[in-house]
Formats: C-alpha cells, structure tokens, sequence
C-alpha cells in the first residue's frame, strides 16, 4: 500500500467571490496563508517521504509551510491542477449566467463527456489525467507516504474513483480548505479513503 495525504489549496480571494479559478494563477488570501500555516502545523509531527504540489500558485502556498516544518522540498506537478474551465475561467456565477447561458446550462447538467469551449476539458478527460498522475507517484514510490496539495476538483474526482461513483452529477463530497484527506492506494491503483474532509486544525479561525 501507499499512503496518500492529500490536501486542498487554503482559500483565495476569488473562492469567497465564487469565481471560477480553473487554471488561473491566483494566490491566497490572507485566511489561506493562515490555513496554510496552521495545516504546516498539525502535520510538522508526521512522517513523510515525499510533498508534491500543484504548481499553481494557490496550491505551492499550501505546500510552503508543510514544506518547511518536515524539510522537503515540493516536487511539483501540473498534471494535479484543477480542471481546466476554458470560457469560465476568471469569472464569478452571475457573470457566467449573463455572458454565457447556453454553455452554463449544458455544464451545469454535469455530464462527464461535455466540454466548454475555450480550451475546456471534460469531466473524462480531467478524471483520467489525476488518477493516471496519482497512480504514476503511487508506483514509482510505492509503500511510502506521499503528501500532495491539490484542488477541490481533483478530489472530487478521487472521492470518485475510491468510492465507485459514477462522473455524472453534481459533487456531493465536502472539501474544505487546507482540509485533510487520507487514503490508501493498492498495487493495481485502486483506492480506499481513510478519512476525508479532516479540518480540526482550522477550528476557531475567524471568517
């Protein structure tokens, strides 16, 4: 088995805006660096073999303070970036309805073959790129714990994948920020989830 740590990227300006970040390089906010910092915290004890991180923005500030408390240096990986939104990418829910209604309604049927014009990728094609880039890590450093700071849409996919749910429909998982997802990954790449959604280390931080 290999352990698998993996973690949503703290909170953007642009997640409390609800605005779709996709692909766009956007940092944190100042509660992100703290959910970040607390996160670095909670796991400064544990033992682990290897960080990897997005390289977007957002996800390498999750993974500084992690970084710093267990001495490794983030190796990271595009192939863990957010699906890619392509039309949507940089604005909020209200400007999509406005700018964009007929692409908004076929998104929003959530089908796994659809997507959006502008360089979009569909729900597949984004659920075949994380699990081939986590099973990749899995086999080349295999029987070890690995952290990785991700998205919410890569975990959503994961979620997925370890609990055989179909690509169709909406997300019906909790991902908060900076949370804590543990799994375990099998010889052939399959996945069971320990625990998910673990956010104790944020109790008390202020909205």
């Amino acid at each position: 088995m290999t352990e698998l740590l993996l973690i949503r990227h703290g909170e953007t300006d642009w997640n409390r805006r609800q605005t779709f970040q996709g692909q766009i390089d956007v940092p944190l906010n100042a509660r992100g660096l703290e959910q970040a910092r607390r996160l670095g915290e909670r796991l400064a004890g544990e033992a682990l073999d290897l960080l990897v991180s997005s390289d977007l923005i957002r996800a390498r500030q999750t993974a500084e303070p992690l970084a710093s408390a267990q001495g490794l240096a983030p190796q990271l990986a595009p192939a863990l970036r957010e699906q890619a939104f392509g039309i949507l990418e940089g604005l909020s829910f209200d400007d999509i309805r406005q700018r964009h209604p007929e692409e908004f309604a076929l998104w929003a049927r959530h089908e796994p073959d659809y997507a959006l014009p502008g360089g979009a990728e569909s729900r597949r094609d984004f659920h075949a790129r994380v699990l081939a880039a986590l099973r990749e890590l899995a086999v080349v450093h295999r029987g070890r714990r690995l952290a990785v700071v991700t998205h919410g849409g890569v975990l959503d996919m994961v979620w997925r994948e370890a609990l055989n749910k179909p690509l169709h429909g909406a997300r019906e998982c909790a991902i908060p920020n900076a949370g804590l997802n543990r799994l375990r990954m099998d010889a052939q790449g399959g996945l069971q989830i320990m625990s998910w959604g673990d956010d104790a280390h944020l109790q008390g931080l202020e909205d």
